[in-house]
C-alpha cells in the first residue's frame, strides 16, 4: 500500500502537478499512517512565519527582478566588457563574470540565461569562439554566482538549517571566486588555444561604461561589506537593496516609468515569492513529521554500520547530493534533503557552515545536469538547441565545477577561512 502511494505521488509530479500539493498530499498521508497529529505540519508554518529573515527572500527578488527590467544586465556587460575584454579570453571572463553576478541577484531561477543569452552569444560566436563552447559556458555560467550575496538559495539553506546567513555569506566568497577563477583560465587557455584575438584597452571607453555602470555595482559592493562588517542585517539589507534598485531604475536611470511596467516588476516578483514560500511551508511541516518520526535517526543508525570516518560520510554525501541535484531543483531539495542531513553532519563532526557551502555546491552542479538540469532546460528554450547536444557543451565546465567541488568539500578552511583571521 505505501509502495503504491509513493509511486502515485511521484506518477502526478512527473505530470506536472505543483509540488506543493505532492509534498501536502504526501505528508498528510505520512501522517495519518504514523498516527500523528495533522498540527504538526501547522506548528513549522508557524516557525517560518517567525523567522527574522523571512523578508529578505521578497526584497531580494525585488530587487533581482527590478534590475533585469530596467536594463542592468546590458550596462553591466558594457563595463565588465571595458573593464576585462583586453584579457586573453576576455569576452568570455566578461561573460562568466556578469552571470555571476546577475545570478546572485536573480535568485537561480533562471532569469541569467533568459536575460544575458540572447545577448552574450551572438557576442561570442561574433568573436570566433565556436558555438559548443558558447553554448557550453552560457548554459553552466547560469548557476555561478549562488554562494554570492545575496543569493536566495544561501538564504533558504540558513533558514532551513537554523545557521547564521551572514556566516554563510562570508563562507561562499573565496569558494564562489576559486569557481569563478578556475572557469576563467579554461577560457583563457581555449581563446589562446583557438586563436581569439585580444582587444586594444581603451580608458575612454572603460570611463564611459562607467559612468553608465556605475550606480549598479555600488549594490552588490554595498551589500557585501555591510554584511561583512556587520554594519547590517540581512532583512536589513535586503531592504536597502529593493530600495536602491527601484530608485536606481525609476529616478537615474528612468527605466520603470509607466504604471504597467511596475505592475509587471511586482506581478513577476509575487509570482516567484508565492510559489517559494507556499513550497517552504509545506516542505518544513514535511519535516517536522519526518524528525517526529525518527527518520534522520534511523538514517544515522544505518549508516553508522558502514561509514567510519568524516571522508567517507562526505563521499557518500557528495554521490548522494549529486544524485539529488539530478532529479530536484535546488529549493525543493534545501527544504527536503537538509533536515535530513543536517543530524548526520553534526555528528561526523562536519560544520553546518561548511555543509551548507557543500550541499550548494553539489546543487549548483545539478543544474547542469539531466533530467532536470534546469539551465539545460532554459538554455534549450533559449538557444533553441537539443538538451543533450547542451549537455555535451557543458561537459569540459562540468569536469571543472567537479574538481572544485572536491576542493571545497575537503579543504574546510575555504569556506571556513572567516574564523581563522
Amino acid at each position: 500500500m505505501t509502495l503504491a502511494i509513493v509511486v502515485l505521488l511521484v506518477l502526478i509530479a512527473a505530470l506536472g502537478v505543483p509540488l506543493f500539493v505532492v509534498l501536502g498530499a504526501g505528508s498528510l498521508i505520512a501522517t495519518h499512517a504514523a498516527g500523528l497529529d495533522p498540527a504538526v505540519m501547522l506548528v513549522e508554518m508557524l516557525r517560518l512565519t517567525s523567522s527574522p529573515n523571512l523578508m529578505a527572500i521578497p526584497l531580494f527578488t525585488l530587487a533581482g527582478v527590478t534590475l533585469a527590467r530596467g536594463g542592468a544586465p546590458q550596462r553591466l556587460v558594457q563595463l565588465f566588457n571595458a573593464g576585462f575584454g583586453w584579457m586573453p579570453g576576455g569576452l568570455a571572463i566578461v561573460a562568466l563574470t556578469v552571470c555571476a553576478f546577475f545570478t546572485a541577484f536573480s535568485g537561480a531561477s533562471g532569469v541569467t540565461i533568459l536575460a544575458l543569452g540572447g545577448l552574450l552569444y551572438p557576442m561570442l560566436v561574433g568573436e570566433n569562439y565556436s558555438k559548443r563552447f558558447s553554448l557550453g559556458l552560457l548554459t553552466a555560467s547560469g548557476s555561478l554566482g549562488l554562494l554570492f550575496p545575496p543569493s536566495l538559495a544561501v538564504l533558504l539553506y540558513g533558514i532551513v538549517a537554523g545557521v547564521s546567513i551572514e556566516q554563510l555569506f562570508t563562507a561562499g566568497i573565496v569558494p564562489g571566486t576559486i569557481l569563478l577563477v578556475m572557469l576563467a583560465l579554461y577560457a583563457m587557455v581555449t581563446s589562446h588555444r583557438i586563436g581569439i584575438p585580444r582587444h586594444v584597452f581603451s580608458f575612454t571607453a572603460l570611463v564611459a561604461a562607467a559612468r553608465a555602470g556605475f550606480w549598479d555595482i555600488l549594490l552588490p559592493v554595498g551589500i557585501i561589506g555591510g554584511l561583512l562588517g556587520g554594519y547590517v542585517t540581512v532583512t536589513e539589507a535586503a531592504s536597502c537593496a529593493a530600495a536602491w534598485a527601484l530608485l536606481l531604475e525609476t529616478v537615474i536611470h528612468r527605466r520603470l516609468s509607466t504604471r504597467a511596467v511596475y505592475y509587471e516588476v511586482f506581478r513577476e516578483t509575487c509570482v516567484l515569492v508565492g510559489s517559494l514560500l507556499i513550497i517552504l511551508g509545506i516542505a518544513l511541516g514535511l519535516t517536522n513529521l519526518l524528525i517526529d518520526a525518527q527518520i534522520p535517526m534511523k538514517m544515522l543508525s544505518l549508516l553508522e554500520q558502514d561509514v567510519h570516518s568524516q571522508l567517507q560520510f562526505l563521499l557518500l554525501l557528495n554521490i548522494f547530493l549529486l544524485v539529488v541535484g539530478c532529479v530536484m531543483d535546488i529549493f525543493s531539495a534545501t527544504m527536503v534533503i537538509v533536515p535530513l542531513i543536517l543530524p548526520l553532519a553534526l555528528h561526523f563532526g562536519v560544520d553546518p557552515v561548511h555543509l551548507g557551502i557543500i550541499f550548494l555546491a553539489n546543487l549548483e552542479i545539478g543544474y547542469l545536469t539531466p533530467p532536470v538540469g534546469i539551465n539545460l532546460f532554459l538554455a534549450s528554450q533559449r538557444f533553441r538547441e537539443p538538451i543533450l547536444s547542451l549537455f555535451r557543451a557543458a561537459l569540459p565546465f562540468l569536469f571543472i565545477m567537479l574538481v572544485w567541488l572536491a576542493l571545497v568539500t575537503y579543504v574546510p578552511s575555504l569556506s571556513l577561512w572567516w574564523r581563522e583571521i
